[in-house]
């Protein structure tokens, strides 16, 4: 494939990509949340959410992390045929894999106000008080108990090894 041929094949994934509207959650708030569980969800990210943007979450415990993480719909949806693409469920491992991943999951919508209800059982996986940080991490938002976001950020010169190893590798050829 020649040269005008990569070009094309940019300008329809461009396309594709633009036309499926992605969040990308760029901050990171301090928020409180109120005695019912409830976050107001902050008007950066709003303004974040792609125009057609639904008011439908889905909120589940990260994989690694003690945090929560909140997708938009969409992405959900994404994260949903990433997992199909992988996953046989007539393997037991897999399974056991889907189960865990879907464990503790709630669909969370936006009331008239702009909050989220989060369910006291994920909230209860979070250490802390009242004070949360959610912060944005690109098409997801991280729900942090305020004192272990803080605990987990790295140094100045742990974060540039790391963006070294994962980013500084050769650049590609043209």
């Amino acid at each position: 494939m020649g040269e005008c041929g990569l070009k094309w094949d940019f300008f329809y994934i461009f396309t594709f990509l633009k036309d499926q509207e992605m969040s990308a959650f760029v901050g990171d708030y301090t928020c409180k949340l109120d005695a019912k569980g409830r976050i107001l969800l902050p008007s950066a990210f709003l303004k974040q959410l792609p125009i057609k943007r639904q008011d439908r979450f889905v909120v589940k415990k990260d994989i690694f992390e003690t945090c929560l993480v909140l997708y938009p719909i969409e992405e959900w949806e994404n994260q949903n045929r990433l997992i199909r693409g992988k996953i046989n469920p007539y393997k037991k491992e897999h399974n056991l894999f889907l189960r865990n991943f879907y464990r503790g999951t709630a669909e969370l919508v936006l009331d008239s106000n702009n909050r989220i209800l989060i369910p006291r059982r994920l909230l209860d996986l979070l250490s802390g008080g009242k004070d949360v940080v959610l912060a944005g991490q690109d098409s997801k938002i991280e729900i942090w108990a305020k004192n272990d976001y803080e605990k987990h950020a790295p140094g100045e010169e742990d974060f540039a090894r790391l963006a070294e190893k994962i980013m500084g590798g050769p650049l590609p050829e043209e």
